[in-house]
């Protein structure tokens, strides 16, 4: 694959990684509005955990992509 792809792939993996911190964030504001209201999160923090998993993901990937770039 040529720079110009990897550098593609790159940034639409650090795109990938804001919109999991979104999620994440978003998810973290959900389960503070619903534990304040008096409400079972059990579903939510599963939610979160999911989107945690997904930032880990993207992440990675990223860090790959930089990592075979600097090569």
């Amino acid at each position: 694959m040529d720079r110009g792809m990897w550098e593609q792939h790159l940034a639409i993996a650090e795109r990938h990684v804001g919109e999991a911190r979104q999620h994440v964030a978003r998810q973290r504001q959900v389960i503070f509005e619903l534990r304040r209201d008096g409400h079972d999160t059990t579903t939510a923090q599963a939610l979160l955990a999911t989107f945690k998993a997904t930032l880990k993901l993207h992440t990675e990937d990223r860090d790959r992509l930089k990592a075979e770039l600097s090569r």
